[in-house]
């Protein structure tokens, strides 16, 4: 791939968006574009038009959505349905529109049935329900895989989807409402480590999850990117997974919480084990590095180190 391609990464400010700008950066990659919601707001088909039209990128990376955790998904789920659609529509028919030569679609795990076969593989997408927990933002990423799929098979371009993982890292969002489960436990017990308080979490802790360190799936969309890869659909993951319960010892003992853990079993647990099978992406040469503990440390350290710009005010 030429170093001088002009790539446009929408949602270069998130963290999925901003860890493919670091990698790309690091890797001399020079012509990247990226436009903050205020610039350009990608649920406005006149604008993202305008925008295809203007700059000519050549490649695309989706890293934009809206996202949430299980409260967030509950309580607006028309937004988490309507956005994601208008956010990856605008975004893959322009691209398709305006010739795009290579547009990498990032999702989620949760497009695949709640009770699927583990770990889960690729052809599991639409065999059974979803959860319903998440299943309004699932529908939308389902329906940004299937239109890369069908433009790939009636117009044969190198549209590609990748399907991370649970994603943790840099730039995370730690909002107790809004987050995933691990930042937004890595915070709590942050805050009660402070005040040497209970740390109270949601469920029984018997679920079983995968977490990727977004630095990780970066490396996976640079693959992506610099090859030409046969399928148009593949799980990114690390191929391991842990009980909640675990996870939220790992990150007790990491951030140095000694007071006792309170589980609400009142509260969903969601899926019971969500495991991805990596075997797809892993025969074409890639594959994740960074292990769970080490992740979890690199993350605490630039929770502690951003502190004062991280959003939602985290103390």
């Amino acid at each position: 791939m030429d170093k001088n391609v002009k790539i446009y990464i929408a949602g270069h400010n998130g963290m999925v968006g901003s860890a493919v700008w670091r990698a790309l950066s690091h890797l001399g990659y020079t012509n990247l574009i990226g436009k903050s919601s205020k610039e350009l707001d990608l649920r406005n088909q006149a604008q993202v038009t305008d925008f295809y039209e203007r700059e000519r990128p050549v490649v695309v990376i989706d890293a934009a959505a809206k996202v949430g955790g299980i409260l967030a998904n509950s309580e607006h789920p028309y937004m988490f349905l309507m956005e994601n659609l208008q956010i990856q529509n605008n975004l893959i028919d322009g691209a398709h529109q305006n010739e795009v030569k290579k547009f990498i679609f990032l999702g989620s795990s949760c497009i695949y049935p709640k009770l699927a076969p583990q770990p889960l593989k690729e052809d599991y997408l639409l065999t059974d329900s979803l959860e319903p927990t998440n299943e309004w933002y699932a529908i939308a990423k389902i329906a940004g895989v299937k239109a890369c799929e069908a433009i790939r098979k009636q117009f044969k371009k190198d549209f590609v989807s990748l399907m991370p993982t649970n994603l943790y890292g840099p730039h995370d969002n730690f909002d107790l409402k809004s987050s995933h489960v691990l930042p937004a436990m890595l915070r709590k017990f942050h805050e009660a480590k402070l005040t040497n308080e209970t740390v109270e979490l949601w469920g029984s802790g018997t679920p079983m999850r995968e977490f990727l360190h977004v630095d990780d799936m970066a490396q996976a969309v640079v693959y992506a990117l610099e090859n030409v890869l046969p399928e148009h659909l593949y799980n990114v993951g690390t191929g391991k997974d842990v009980t909640i319960k675990e996870l939220a010892e790992t990150i007790q003992n990491i951030v140095g919480h000694e007071g006792p853990i309170k589980w609400d079993a009142s509260k969903p647990d969601g899926t019971p084990r969500k495991l991805m099978d990596v075997s797809r992406l892993k025969e074409q040469g890639w594959q994740a590095k960074i292990d769970l503990n080490t992740g979890i440390k690199m993350t605490y350290e630039w929770f502690l180190e951003n502190q004062k710009s991280i959003k939602k005010n985290i103390l």
